[in-house]
C-alpha cells in the first residue's frame, strides 16, 4: 500500500519538534521524506531522554519512515547535491531562522530558479517579516505573545506551563501540513510552486478562536477563570477523595441533569443552567464537595454508564490501556531494523483505503547517505571522495 501522499517527495531540513512532526504526518501518509542532517551539529532529539535500545524514543518516533542524508551544507559540493535532488524532490521543509537558508544558497528564490514547481515551507517562531523575525523563542513564548496564556491558568496562581507544545505542534506542524497540502492542490491547477511562511506565533494567535472573536467584535478581554470554558464556570476538573481528578463538561441541560442526578443532587441542575457567575461558582463549590465524597475508582464506575460528559483524567499509561484508544488502534509496533519492534503512537488519521504499515523507526545519522547518492548516479569512488572531504558523513 502506497498511501494518499505517495506522490510527494520532501526534503526535510528541520530539527527539534515542529518540522519533524509535520514531516512525520506526511511520511505516515505515504510521502517520501528525506532528512538533510548536519554531520557536525547534533539534533537535540537524537540525545533527548528517555532512550530505548540506546536510541532516543522521541527521535525514533518523530523520524519514523524517513531516510537520513548527513551533509555539511556549508560546503559547495553539498549545494550541488541539493540541486540534483531538486530534480526529483519538489517540496522543501525548513525551520531555520529567516535568512539562514539564503546564506547557504538554499533560499526559496535560489531553489525556485532550479525547479519552478518547488513548494517551500518555512516554519519559524515569528515568521519571515516583522520586528521579531530574528528573535529566539520557544513554545511558551509564542503562546504568551499570542495572548493565549493571559486567560489560561488559575486566577490566583497565574498561567500554567502546558504539558504539550501547542504552538509548536498545533501552530507549526499542523498549519504547516495544511498549508503545504493546499499549495500542492494549487500547483495541480497552475503548475507553479510557492513559498509558505508559517509563523508559530501567528498560528497560535489564530487559536484564540472564541476569545479572540469576542474581543475584536465586542471588546471583551478574557481573563483567567472568568470565561465559561476556562474555569469561570463549573466546566472544570474535580478532585476525588483519594486525590485523583475527573473532567466535567456537562454544558447542555440533558448532560447537567444526568451529572447532578448521578451525584444524588438533582436540584443542582438549575444552578448549572444559570448564566449568573455567582450561581455558577456556587455550583462549582457544591460539585467539589460531592466529588470528594468518592474515591477515583468509585467515580469512574458511577459515570461509566452515564452520558454526562464526565471522564477521568488518565495517566499516559492508563490512556494507552483505555478500551476506546485500544479500539482505535492508536499504538503501533514499528520495526527497529534489527528484527525487533518499538511501540509508538500511530498516525491518528483513518482512511477508508488504509495507510501503509510503518517501515522503520527514526534511523541513524546519515544512514541512507550512500543509498541516496547512489540513486543520484554518484559512483562509489565519488561518494568516498565526498566523505574524505567531510562533505558527507
Amino acid at each position: 500500500m502506497l498511501g494518499p501522499l505517495a506522490s510527494l517527495k520532501v526534503l526535510d531540513f528541520s530539527t527539534l519538534l515542529p518540522g519533524p512532526f509535520a514531516s512525520l504526518l506526511l511520511a505516515d501518509m505515504g510521502a517520501e521524506v528525506l532528512r538533510i542532517e548536519s554531520p557536525t551539529r547534533m539534533d537535540l532529539l537524537r540525545v533527548l531522554p528517555p532512550h530505548d535500545h540506546g536510541v532516543s524514543a522521541s527521535h525514533a518516533y518523530l523520524n519514523r519512515n524517513k531516510r537520513s542524508l548527513a551533509m555539511d551544507l556549508k560546503q559547495p559540493e553539498a549545494l550541488e547535491v541539493i540541486k540534483q535532488l531538486l530534480q526529483d524532490y519538489d517540496i522543501v521543509l525548513e525551520q531555520f531562522r529567516p535568512g539562514v537558508m539564503d546564506r547557504l544558497g538554499l533560499g526559496y528564490e535560489a531553489l525556485k530558479a532550479i525547479n519552478p514547481k518547488l513548494i517551500y515551507v518555512s516554519i519559524t517562531g515569528y515568521g519571515q517579516t516583522g520586528p521579531y523575525k530574528d528573535r529566539a523563542g520557544h513554545d511558551i513564548n509564542y503562546l504568551a505573545l499570542a495572548g493565549l496564556s493571559s486567560y489560561t491558568g488559575r486566577a490566583d496562581s497565574g498561567p500554567l506551563p502546558l504539558g504539550m507544545q501547542v504552538a509548536d505542534i498545533a501552530g507549526g506542524s499542523l498549519y504547516g501540513v495544511i498549508g503545504l497540502l493546499a499549495a500542492v492542490i494549487a500547483r495541480q491547477q497552475t503548475g507553479q510552486g510557492q513559498h509558505l511562511d508559517v509563523s508559530m506565533t501567528d498560528c497560535a494567535f489564530s487559536l484564540n478562536a472564541m476569545a479572540g472573536a469576542g474581543y475584536l467584535a465586542c471588546g471583551v478581554e478574557p481573563g483567567r477563570e472568568d470565561q465559561m470554558l476556562n474555569g469561570g464556570s463549573f466546566y472544570d476538573y474535580y478532585r476525588s477523595r483519594d486525590g485523583r481528578w475527573l473532567s466535567v463538561g456537562s454544558l447542555e441541560p440533558v448532560f447537567m441533569q444526568q451529572l447532578c442526578t448521578a451525584l444524588g443532587r438533582p436540584e443542582l441542575a438549575a444552578e448549572g443552567l444559570s448564566p449568573e457567575p455567582a450561581r455558577q461558582q456556587a455550583l462549582k463549590e457544591a460539585l467539589k464537595v460531592e466529588f470528594e465524597k468518592y474515591d477515583f475508582a468509585e467515580l469512574r464506575e458511577l459515570f461509566a454508564g452515564v452520558d454526562a460528559c464526565v471522564e477521568p483524567v488518565l495517566s499516559l499509561g492508563e490512556a494507552v490501556r483505555h478500551p476506546q484508544l485500544k479500539a482505535r488502534e492508536l499504538v503501533v509496533e514499528v520495526p527497529r531494523g534489527d528484527g525487533t519492534t518499538q511501540a509508538q503512537m500511530a498516525c491518528p488519521l483513518k482512511f477508508s483505503d488504509g495507510l501503509p504499515e510503518p517501515r522503520h523507526i527514526g534511523t541513524g545519522l546519515g544512514e541512507h547517505t550512500d543509498l541516496v547518492l547512489g540513486e543520484l548516479g554518484f559512483s562509489v569512488e565519488r561518494i568516498e571522495e565526498l566523505r574524505r572531504a567531510k562533505v558527507i558523513l
